[in-house]
């Protein structure tokens, strides 16, 4: 992903050059351990061995995924979609009368009934401040004749307002890109003439001659800036140049929102009535969708066929993933959020995926509502601390555990932070993880991960907080079906006590910091990254409180 501080990136670029390939570190390295393979994963094959030796059995658990789709013709992923038993496939009808007409994988709360598919929305400060400009911008506003709602409903339109002010290093930024991207374009034409392929790697492009001086210079030039662009040496070219691409679509889009409204796609293809919760069956059953990488992505980190000598391994066996897609290119609505929330719980899941996240939610109650729902029924919630290097102790991120109608945390709910390992950078946190000592629960691997991808069978490396949380996700996937006995809230306690807390003379430098290194400890609220192994040890001698209380009040 295209982050951080790019004009400084493009002013640094072209004036060296040092070869893009890094240090090599194998494919599943999350998976692996720190004693036996020198590298922070979450020591898997331990954690099975361990399992295996005490003799213990699994049960299927469902775990579902909210995000942008799944690829579920992927090879590594057909066998472990789950499937609703009791709807018929293909019949047009409501079998099992949930609402929701052959929702045999999941449900697409991005879909219209006419089966076409939402891909782009506006991100939600443009929406907030177009939704209440008429009524605050330019009107002089005394709070204290407002209703507590349209305080907040103020606060939160002043906030989107600040921050729809971009600056002229903003603008200036674009400008530079924009020039990058056609730049690419330039040397990614004369590469493929060259290599005689449309479709090739920056590690391919490493080991290529070219022999016309152009082919040199684009060579040069193309392997410089995906190097100042921290793209991974795997990736492909039409990947990076589409990351570009979006990145400017997203970045004038966002620039124009001040004056110009987000364009609303969802009105013309979901046809709901957005502001009427009570409005929930609308939708299609495509949980592909348009755009299912990111999905796709993270369901295999969860739960790739294990052991079957193909692709790569999830984190989980035994387990069932129930797509539900809500992920748009923007940022998600509340109301798709919510309503997800409930059809995972009311259709067996007992551990919800959430790689999203966004600073506004106009809409919290529902989503609030929600995850309470999903906490009375004994339900895990995993979700990702973020991708701006932000402390979010100080910095709203949503969804979170404040039930703000209850006043009170979730007790169900995990926030993951992405670790890294020395291999692969110069610090043990990963340099884009949102983090807090409060409000993040846990670091996971969240760098270099590779999984499923759609298309064709395809695998590839990807890196954010919405990898690591997968990985947390497959870790409780792991405790609930083998020790199937344990509530929710007992699971985040035992992935909370068994992290592993990284050695204090590791490199830690603080996100979204040029090299302040702070103790690794500082950006949780364990201080530690997942570990599978020490979750199932922890598990195996783990005593409920209840049953320590009967046990003391026996004795007496």
């Amino acid at each position: 992903m295209i982050r951080g501080n790019v004009l400084a990136i493009l002013i640094g670029m072209g004036f060296t050059y040092s070869s893009i390939a890094q240090t090599e570190t194998p494919k599943g390295w999350h998976l692996m351990d720190l004693e036996t393979n020198q590298l922070h994963g979450i020591s898997l094959k331990k954690a099975y061995d361990l399992l295996q030796q005490k003799n213990k059995k699994s049960q299927t658990v469902i775990v579902a995924v909210l995000d942008s789709g799944v690829d579920t013709t992927h090879e590594d992923l057909k066998e472990i979609l789950w499937k609703n038993p009791k709807e018929i496939p293909g019949n047009g009808i409501d079998d099992d009368k949930n609402g929701y007409i052959d929702d045999v994988f999941g449900w697409n709360f991005l879909g219209g009934k006419n089966g076409k598919s939402l891909k782009k929305a506006g991100d939600e400060r443009a929406r907030v401040y177009h939704r209440w400009k008429d009524q605050f911008l330019g009107k002089s506003i005394d709070t204290s004749q407002l209703a507590p709602q349209q305080k907040l409903n103020y606060k939160m339109w002043l906030k989107a307002a600040g921050e729809l002010n971009f600056s002229q290093e903003e603008m200036t930024e674009l400008m530079f890109i924009e020039v990058t991207a056609k730049a690419l374009r330039r040397h990614d034409k004369v590469l493929r003439l060259e290599m005689g392929v449309d479709e090739y790697s920056c590690e391919k492009l490493e080991k290529f001659e070219p022999i016309t001086k152009s082919g040199k210079d684009a060579k040069l030039g193309f392997l410089t800036v995906m190097k100042m662009l921290q793209m991974d040496p795997e990736e492909k070219n039409t990947l990076a140049l589409k990351e570009l691409d979006e990145y400017i679509e997203g970045k004038k889009a966002a620039f124009e929102s001040r004056e110009v409204a987000p364009h609303n796609y969802r009105a013309e293809i979901v046809g709901d009535n957005y502001f009427d919760f009570n409005d929930r069956f609308y939708g299609n059953n495509d949980v592909m969708g348009p755009g299912p990488t990111h999905g796709t992505h993270v369901s295999g980190i969860i739960a790739a066929k294990r052991n079957n000598n193909i692709g790569v391994d999830g984190v989980a066996d035994q387990v069932k993933l129930m797509t539900l897609r809500i992920v748009p290119d923007g940022d998600e609505y509340d109301k798709d959020v919510a309503l997800a929330i409930r059809y995972a719980v009311d259709n067996g899941a007992k551990i919800i995926n959430m790689s999203f996240g966004k600073s506004f939610s106009p809409e919290k109650p529902w989503v609030d509502s929600a995850i309470r729902y999903a906490e009375q029924r004994d339900v895990l919630l995993i979700h990702a601390s973020g991708n701006d290097a932000e402390n979010i102790d100080s910095v709203e991120n949503f969804p979170n555990p404040w039930l703000t109608p209850w006043k009170t945390f979730a007790k169900n709910y995990i926030t993951v932070g992405a670790s890294s390992d020395l291999s692969i950078g110069p610090s043990i946190a990963a340099d884009f993880s949102s983090y807090g000592k409060t409000q993040v629960d846990l670091f996971a691997p969240g760098v270099k991960i590779y999984s499923t991808t759609p298309g064709g069978n395809n695998y590839g490396n990807l890196k954010g907080t919405s990898m690591a949380t997968p990985i947390v996700t497959g870790i409780a996937a792991i405790l609930k079906s083998y020790f199937p006995q344990l509530t929710a809230t007992e699971i985040k306690s035992i992935i909370e006590q068994s992290v592993i807390k990284p050695d204090a003379s590791i490199a830690c430098i603080k996100p979204g910091s040029e090299m302040e290194k702070v103790p690794f400890e500082y950006l949780s609220k364990t201080g530690g990254i997942a570990n599978a192994y020490n979750a199932v040890k922890t598990a195996l001698e783990y005593k409920p409180v209840i049953a320590v209380k009967n046990a003391n009040a026996s004795k007496k």
